[in-house]
């Protein structure tokens, strides 16, 4: 379980919040921050304190499907998704302020389904209802115990957001402030599923029009066609900088003969991520020494990292360099100490999603700006689908998202127009 004594964010408290004489006056010192401008040096006051500080009391809580139609099949090694079925949390204080989150859905990746997720999540929204006011680390103790493990992570990860982005409504700070203040803007790649390689080298035409720099190419499935869709991207986007993401489609001796054709090509990905089956772990490890030995090549553990056991495994094993964190698969508050025990390690670290709305990847970008530490970002499915139910929220300008002063997460759903 997070423990709050041992994550520090690299904060340190400042001697004017320390000093302040009760919670209150440290809440009214952290509200006047959330009118400064926007700079790039860390804030002093963060979501450690915030958990430890502020008393929550829910007035209501509540979660409705979230379905929203795809512009195209995103299809990968694993699984394939006509449309996000996802499920929507909204959580509300007794002062009205109120919270958004979303736990995502995406076959053979997440535990839960839709019906799974959405009664699991009933029961968390009754949890909170029912809970007196406490501080916020405790009601979050209690919603982790609610939905323990893997098995939960998703609806955990959706719960989670709902109530911190409430917190952070209730005390007027936007969430990348919250998170250590570092950026207010992230740049991510964006994803060209498997597809045949006239489709590819047309999403990747339309990509580099947009300003990408970045493709994270979906392959795994078939080795010989991957190669033909690196080429063909390759002619479409010669400049364009890779990731390959594999999810776990490969075995460890096609993984590296990918490397060999793309070093044949004279490409170099920036990243190969998750090469072979989670539980391969020997596997993983002879991938990521030939890769990184041969071909300067960093291989990043996504689906092999659901725990903080797996990031002590992996780095005691040098099995990866870097890990990929997402929230749907271990929870916020999880992944916040996956991220710390991963820096200690001197891991790097990206940060992704699964098939999620501006809701989920607008948390996921506030935390990546305001914490600084991710040298991979990969937040860019809202841009897959073909509506966007989200009002608010951060600004797009082609793979740029920028982080204004408004508290919270600033984006919300017409709550009646989703059921």
């Amino acid at each position: 379980m997070f423990s709050i004594a041992s994550f520090h964010l690299s904060l340190q408290i400042h001697p004017r919040f320390s000093h302040a004489p009760n919670p209150i006056s440290r809440l009214n010192a952290i509200k006047s921050m959330a009118t400064a401008t926007p700079k790039t040096a860390p804030t002093s006051f963060g979501f450690r304190d915030l958990m430890e500080t502020l008393i929550v009391d829910v007035e209501r809580a509540e979660n409705r499907p979230l379905n929203v139609p795809l512009i195209s099949p995103f299809t990968i090694a694993s699984s394939r998704l006509d449309k996000v079925e996802n499920v929507a949390i909204r959580v509300e204080l007794s002062n009205g302020c109120v919270g958004w989150g979303e736990a995502p859905i995406l076959p053979h990746v997440t535990a839960e389904d839709q019906a799974k997720a959405m009664s699991k999540a009933g029961e968390a929204c009754e949890l909170l209802r029912s809970c007196p006011p406490m501080a916020l680390g405790s009601l979050l103790d209690n919603i982790g115990a609610t939905l323990p493990g893997h098995e939960f992570a998703s609806v955990r990860a959706g719960v989670e957001m709902a109530l911190i982005d409430a917190a952070a409504n209730r005390v007027g700070i936007p969430l990348w402030r919250l998170f250590g203040g570092v950026s207010n803007s992230i740049t991510t790649d964006i994803t060209i599923p498997i597809v045949s390689p006239a489709e590819a080298a047309e999403l990747a035409s339309k990509y580099r029009r947009q300003g990408f720099k970045t493709l994270k190419l979906k392959v795994g499935k078939n080795l010989k066609a991957d190669i033909e869709v690196l080429k063909a991207i390759r002619v479409a986007f010669p400049d364009c900088l890779f990731i390959l993401d594999a999810n776990e489609g490969y075995k460890p001796d096609e993984a590296i003969e990918v490397l060999e054709k793309l070093h044949e090509m004279q490409v170099t990905p920036i990243l190969f991520e998750q090469p072979v089956h989670r539980d391969n772990w020997e596997g993983l490890g002879y991938v990521t020494n030939i890769a990184k030995g041969k071909y300067g090549v960093s291989v990043a553990a996504d689906e092999s990292c659901r725990g903080l056991s797996d990031v002590k495994k992996i780095a005691e094993g040098k099995l990866a360099d870097v890990i990929n964190i997402k929230l749907a698969k271990v929870g916020v508050v999880a992944a916040l100490e996956i991220i710390e025990a991963a820096r200690a390690s001197g891991l790097d670290l990206m940060i992704g999603g699964m098939v999620e709305t501006r809701l989920a990847m607008g948390f996921a970008g506030h935390l990546a700006a305001g914490l600084g530490c991710f040298k991979f970002i990969d937040l860019d499915t809202p841009l897959l689908m073909s509506e966007d139910p989200v009002l608010g929220g951060y600004e797009v300008s082609g793979a740029v998202y920028k982080f204004t002063n408004a508290r919270g997460h600033a984006g919300f759903l017409h709550w009646d127009n989703i059921v």
